[in-house]
């Protein structure tokens, strides 16, 4: 039996994430979650490369160490994620689920949002909707998005001028989440409205879950570089096919999958029920810390001149299957009168459940001078399809960089700048677009990584 007091805050706490989920995932994506400024400032943030580019990148061969500038802000401010404390603030903590890396600017605190979410959790509802209305929300979304960071070196077994091959041993986390949501519509025609919409004896209706895996990934790979096309040319130093291959060992440390329904019933006037017929909230939240998985990602790219063609295929066999998955309920009798919580914890399943992700197929294009190279890339299959192009002139010990980046039926610009403070150290920062759910207009984004030059 749990005390009252600690079932009360892991319930609220677990209705909050879900929430989060239902109110952000129409525009989260992982652009905001990149450790490389250089790469965000190009528009490549929140895309997948194909491996094998990386080999031949002119600019690339560097190790980047991100300085989260947007966490500093967060962890000053993490009172506004427990829904038990006063000064709790739903609309902020979404901001900062968004973006928690890099600092956004223009973010300002959305009083209508705060007020309905934090009347959902304290039970506190106004009867009449209209009071929350203002919102900007579609009846059906979805999020997803990956990162699969890796730290490690490769060995070689060979090597010359024209050639190499060698073995990379590596290791980094995993994450991955995916999000989704259904709205009635006429639950978002009110709370899209002006204030004044009634919607009589109606059952109002949301539906959402989230999954997200947390893995350490064990990485074993492949780097290879052929010598074919000619050496002749002051451009044709990298001329040849270069092959790239990672097998990942996902071992996962922590599930969790929600399942949430959500419904307002309401009376003649349009007013919500007190006491409904039925729950009105129900979460189903199950939980694993055991898991094991693979992944495979192999690319290709071919160099001639000043031209440089590549294809990758990202996630093969992507899987995870979790074991002991622990199960909990999480309802709600009524949004009135301080209701508390009720959750119940399911005996354990020894049931073996399997997450898969999406291929993802990633194809891209360069072209490169002295002093400038011009980048494109396109990707299918996770997180949806995305394209981007982005050019970068260098002025020896500063090199700038402007982008675009189409996803989800947006473009989203950027621009930065990198200072090659020595020979093998230097400073990246980007200036990227974004926008999150809650506000209507964009926002600007800062990102800051220190770059270290492996040549």
């Amino acid at each position: 039996m749990h005390h009252p007091y600690s079932r009360t805050c892991r319930s609220r706490s677990a209705v909050v994430a879900v929430l989060l989920v239902v109110w952000t995932a129409s525009s989260a994506s992982a652009q905001n979650y990149s450790f490389d400024a250089r790469r965000i400032a190009l528009g490549g943030a929140g895309g997948t490369p194909n491996i094998a580019s990386k080999l031949v990148e002119r600019q690339r061969r560097y190790r980047s160490i991100l300085i989260p500038v947007g966490l500093v802000k967060l962890l000053s401010d993490v009172r506004v994620f427990f829904p038990n404390r006063d000064d709790f603030d739903f609309s902020r903590a979404v901001e900062y689920a968004y973006s928690p890396l890099h600092q956004v600017f223009g973010r300002r605190e959305d009083m209508t949002a705060k007020s309905f979410f934090r009347d959902l959790v304290r039970a506190q509802l106004e009867p009449d909707l209209n009071s929350y209305s203002g919102f900007n929300i579609d009846p059906s979304v979805t999020a997803e998005g990956l990162v699969l960071e890796n730290w490690g070196k490769t060995f070689m077994l060979r090597s010359n001028d024209r050639s190499f091959q060698g073995i990379y041993v590596g290791a980094g986390p995993y994450i991955a989440a995916r999000a989704f949501a259904e709205f009635d519509s006429q639950l978002v025609s009110l709370l899209n409205g002006t204030g004044s919409t009634s919607v009589p004896d109606a059952s109002l209706d949301i539906g959402g879950g989230e999954t997200d895996q947390l893995a350490l990934a064990i990485t074993g790979g492949y780097r290879a570089r052929f010598p074919l096309f000619s050496q002749e040319g002051t451009a044709a130093g990298r001329n040849g096919m270069y092959v790239a291959a990672n097998l990942h060992y996902l071992q996962g440390l922590r599930l969790d999958a929600f399942n949430a329904t959500l419904q307002l019933d309401t009376d003649s006037f349009g007013l919500v029920l007190p006491n409904p017929p039925a729950a009105p909230f129900g979460l189903d939240w199950h939980t694993s810390s055991s898991g094991r998985g693979m992944a495979l990602d192999v690319g290709v790219a071919f160099v001639v001149n000043r031209w440089d063609f590549g294809f990758g295929v990202g996630g093969i066999a992507n899987r995870i299957n979790w074991t002991d998955i622990e199960r909990h309920h999480v309802s709600l009798l009524s949004f009135f009168g301080n209701t508390e919580f009720v959750h119940v914890r399911l005996p354990t399943t020894r049931e073996t459940r399997r997450l898969e992700l999406p291929v993802t197929y990633t194809g891209d294009v360069a072209y490169h001078r002295e002093k400038w190279s011009v980048l494109t890339e396109v990707s299918h299959g996770y997180m949806a399809n995305q394209f981007r192009a982005g050019m970068e002139y260098r002025f020896g010990a500063v090199e700038v960089r402007g982008a675009g980046r189409y996803y989800d039926g947006s473009w989203y610009p950027s621009a930065g700048a990198g200072f090659n403070l020595t020979r093998n150290f230097g400073v990246d920062a980007a200036l990227f677009g974004t926008k999150t759910f809650l506000e209507r207009s964009p926002h600007l984004g800062l990102a800051i990584s220190f770059r270290i030059d492996k040549r």
